[in-house]
């Protein structure tokens, strides 16, 4: 094994740089350990704001609270009801446009004009009132693929993955083609398996909206028996619908405050994201650089 010195420089540069890194982490990680240290604190310390990083009279009230509202436990069914078909229906439409748009003009008539169709949306929408009555119009209100269709394929993550099947080396679409392999073949064969890095990085990005987005439930779904976790969250305390309170519901609210509630939603509906970043984190990774180095 040879054994390089190192000089004076590479080894300051190495730890300026593990330092300024540590640093960045640490950063990123302190608004997190906050935010849990006032959903386990009392009422009185998280109201007037003097909780750190460790909970002052730390109890649970906030999170048995939650945990026990049969309307939580709904909300959350619905959240991974919509991650799975959110994200189900999202990559298969990504996919399916992608593929053929990778085609030169020549193989697909129109290609131009149907990109400009796609890229024209990413700059112009329809807006709020509009698209509020097509949904309407179409009988999503109240309906779960309300919360799914309206944003059935993000265009963004079409083009990027429309430019990773570009980066492919083209003689294996050849060699396919000549071998009288059909497109359904090249594309689920060939072109699928080798974008593993770049669908798992648009299927993170599409749950982490699916999971986290909550205005598209307030304004398309009346029955709060149908909301996602995140849009009962928010209307949890904005509009309380005192019907509703029972005297359990009472008595914790009197034992925690509106930031220790709020820091405990917040956490809880932070979870699934951090549990599911690791088995993805590799193929996250690999699918930012992959394509960035053509040889």
């Amino acid at each position: 094994m040879i054994v390089r010195d190192r000089s004076v420089a590479s080894v300051t540069f190495d730890v300026i740089n593990h330092i300024f890194l540590t640093a960045l982490a640490i950063t990123c990680l302190l608004p997190l350990v906050h935010m849990f240290a006032v959903s386990l604190s009392a009422r009185g310390p998280a109201a007037a704001g003097i909780v750190t990083f460790w909970p002052i009279e730390p109890h649970l009230a906030a999170y048995r609270y939650i945990i026990e509202s049969h309307l939580f436990l709904n909300a959350f069914r619905v959240s991974v009801m919509r991650v799975i078909v959110g994200v189900t229906v999202q990559m298969s439409l990504v996919l399916l446009t992608a593929y053929p748009l990778t085609r030169e003009p020549e193989e697909l008539p129109g290609r131009n004009l149907i990109m400009w169709f796609f890229f024209f949306t990413m700059l112009f929408e329809g807006g709020l009132i509009p698209t509020f009555l097509l949904v309407r119009n179409l009988g999503l209100i109240d309906n779960f693929f309300a919360l799914i269709l309206p944003v059935a394929l993000p265009v963004f993550s079409m083009i990027i993955m429309m430019n990773f099947f570009r980066s492919l080396p083209k003689s294996l679409y050849e060699s396919a083609m000549m071998d009288g392999a059909t497109h359904w073949t090249i594309m689920a064969r060939i072109y699928v398996p080798l974008s593993k890095p770049s669908i798992a990085t648009l299927s993170l990005f599409s749950m982490v909206f699916h999971w986290n987005e909550w205005f598209m439930g307030s304004i398309y779904l009346n029955d709060y028996y149908k909301w996602p976790l995140q849009t009962y969250l928010r209307q949890l305390l904005a509009n309380i619908d005192f019907s509703r309170v029972t005297a359990h519901d009472i008595e914790a609210l009197r034992q925690i405050s509106d930031r220790t509630f709020l820091s405990a939603q917040l956490f809880v509906a932070t979870i699934p994201i951090i549990l599911v970043y690791p088995f993805l984190q590799k193929y996250f990774v690999k699918g930012i650089v992959l394509g960035s180095v053509k040889e």
